[in-house]
């Protein structure tokens, strides 16, 4: 940041407030999408604290970096949006069966039915400097949908400072400083926070590194069982405690007995998907599912699954509606 471009901003000029922040796009929008998981609430966010920025520019007075001061609004403005609603995990009611009528159990995990996707395309505009010393989480874990539904199963205040100090890597001295907290309130909400986090977490192989040969193997093979419409098949390629989920639906299953109850309960509705189109979400594979008019010929989304690894196995299917898949850019129709 350069002096000259802050005072330019501060003389009212737009245009270098826009460049001032620019480089804190993406870093912003994602600790909102962190402190939020939904991609949709954090982009409202991101421009209330931008908003919010220019706005302040005076009183910022420079005893901190502009990535430090931006920070410090993006999680207030994000402990404000969580205070003032009332997200708890959604339990399965009685209207929650299947097509086949089976009433699936619920995670005892919980809910969270506002979990949405967040881009891959938009994680290649994160800034090339590196988290803090402090951190603990790898960039590619602190973006994965078993990451980010962990957080939402905590308390606000310990979702900030988790994300503070194990994510991005801030000192205790400084993350207290950033949300207005002594440093013992800090420590305190961030071991709470880690052993609800640790107890949440499945330990297992790690995923095989995005866009490698391994992946593509494993994209290939699940790509091959999903359009066979081979439940066996689809069952083989899971871990023993795969977790299969469809978000806002209450519907949730655990393990490979419960998953394969499932597809086989849906197989008159999944035998209809012919088409997948691939793209990424979370550094995960994702594709957008379609079915085929029949007197058309064209092609129609239908929803967007997203897949997580465990070595050389499914551990974790999501699937989004329709709206998800063309917020990630997926057309709503294609021609054969």
């Amino acid at each position: 940041m350069s002096a000259e471009l802050l005072n330019r901003a501060r003389s009212g000029d737009r245009d270098a407030f826009a460049e001032l922040v620019q480089p804190y796009r993406t870093e912003l929008h994602l600790l909102c999408y962190r402190m939020l998981g939904s991609f949709q609430d954090a982009e409202d966010t991101l421009q209330e604290t931008l908003l919010s920025a220019w706005m302040g520019l005076e009183g910022f007075e420079g005893r901190s970096s502009v990535r430090t001061w931006l920070h410090r609004i993006a999680t207030n403005r994000c402990l404000n949006a969580l205070r003032s609603t009332s997200r708890r995990p959604v339990t399965t009611g009685p209207e929650a069966t299947s097509v086949a009528g089976w009433v699936p159990e619920t995670s005892l995990h919980g809910e969270v039915p506002w979990l949405q996707p967040f881009p891959d395309l938009l994680l290649d505009g994160l800034p090339d400097t590196e988290p803090g010393p402090e951190a603990r989480y790898e960039a590619r874990e602190a973006v994965s949908l078993a990451f980010l539904t962990a957080l939402q199963l905590l308390p606000p205040n310990q979702r900030a400072v988790l994300l503070l100090r194990d994510v991005l890597g801030y000192r205790a001295a400084e993350t207290a400083d950033l949300l207005g907290l002594t440093e013992s309130a800090v420590t305190s909400a961030l071991k709470r926070a880690r052993t609800t986090l640790d107890a949440a977490r499945t330990p297992g192989p790690p995923a095989p590194a995005p866009g490698s040969t391994q992946e593509q193997e494993l994209a290939d093979r699940f790509v091959a069982a999903f359009l066979s419409h081979d439940v066996n098949a689809l069952i083989a390629l899971m871990t023993d405690d795969v977790w299969v989920r469809m978000p806002p639906l209450t519907f949730e299953y655990r393990g490979r007995d419960d998953a394969r109850r499932f597809f086989s309960a849906v197989h008159p509705h999944r035998s209809l998907i012919t088409r997948l189109l691939p793209t990424r979400a979370n550094n995960q594979p994702a594709w957008a599912e379609y079915t085929r008019d029949p007197l058309t010929g064209v092609f129609h989304c239908v929803g967007l699954v997203v897949v997580g690894y465990a070595g050389d196995r499914i551990n974790e299917l999501t699937h989004f509606e329709i709206g998800i898949a063309t917020l990630l850019g997926m057309p709503r129709t294609m021609v054969a």
